[in-house]
């Protein structure tokens, strides 16, 4: 038997800016990948490596060992799951399926049970990371699920992973990811207002901000956004729409948990003028952008 077939079959469902870069990872890894994504555009450049392309989830996963998707939403989700010709009609008993995306944990916990009727067994772990890090295999993976369909899935997580935590049962995956995105959502929104205080009191912002992302306020997330603040580079890494669904779904867990989220809150409103200003499509980081033309 070659390398190629002792390895398990996997499909990814969906090729967006973060599916894109796992898929790669997979395809350079020498696994026997099955793709979809709802615009077949996308699935060109992984025709040519090797990948085979479906044309439904349910056509995507018939074979496949492993599945992994990486959607937009809650709804891009529900359909690309329970949808017509949807994957878990076409999912092969025992198989280890993998919901990367970050989604509410309602709807998390609903697809663990639709999952199990169907005799797989689901794992949400979603991802921390972005364009260049799923590109290169340096994601974060916040597992929840079942300790054993997890190193079932190693496999097929390590060559797309700099890190694999698990964080307990099904839906603690999904509940880490968004308190993450809550606090990293907070400090974009913070940080725009300061990029713009700073730029309107006519001090030079090299130098402040330097101080800023090494001082106490300072993080890897400030020091990246920052310069993509300064510089006003857009191009998505993270698209600001997201960060705006990853905040509403933020708010709402904390609310079932009688926990009022006061500065999700308003990090979420700060997203949602941007969007309605037309930033949607943008990285997060143009966010600041709202700031500078008051």
């Amino acid at each position: 038997m070659n390398e190629a077939h002792s390895k398990p079959a996997i499909a990814v469902l969906g090729l967006g800016i973060m599916g894109s870069g796992m898929a790669g990872r997979l395809l350079g890894a020498g696994f026997r990948l099955t793709i979809y994504n709802r615009t077949k555009e996308k699935a060109a450049a992984f025709i040519e490596r090797g990948a085979k392309v479906a044309a439904t989830p349910h056509e995507a996963v018939a074979r496949a060992n492993i599945v992994i998707s990486m959607v937009a939403d809650d709804s891009s989700s529900r359909n690309v799951w329970l949808g017509k010709e949807g994957a878990l009609t076409g999912a092969i008993p025992g198989a280890v399926l993998i919901e990367s995306s970050t989604l509410s944990l309602p709807w998390v916990k609903e697809l663990a049970a639709a999952a199990a009727v169907c005799g797989c067994e689901l794992l949400d772990a979603p991802v921390t990371g972005s364009k260049a890090q799923a590109a290169s295999g340096e994601l974060n993976f916040l597992v929840g699920g079942t300790a054993m369909a997890l190193e079932r899935a190693r496999i097929a997580l390590a060559v797309m992973s700099r890190a694999i935590v698990y964080v307990g049962p099904s839906g603690s995956g999904a509940l880490l990811k968004l308190i993450n995105n809550f606090l990293c959502g907070v400090q974009v929104a913070s940080l725009a207002e300061a990029v713009a205080w700073i730029e309107k009191s006519g001090a030079d912002r090299e130098q402040m901000l330097d101080f800023l992302k090494n001082g106490a306020g300072g993080s890897p997330l400030i020091k990246v956004i920052s310069e993509r603040m300064s510089a006003s580079n857009f191009t998505p890494n993270f698209l600001l729409r997201l960060m705006a669904k990853d905040l509403g779904y933020a708010v709402d867990e904390a609310n079932s948990h009688s926990l009022d989220l006061a500065t999700g809150v308003s990090a979420l409103e700060v997203f949602k003028r941007a969007m309605a200003n037309g930033q949607g499509d943008k990285d997060m980081s143009a966010v600041v952008e709202q700031f500078r033309k008051t």
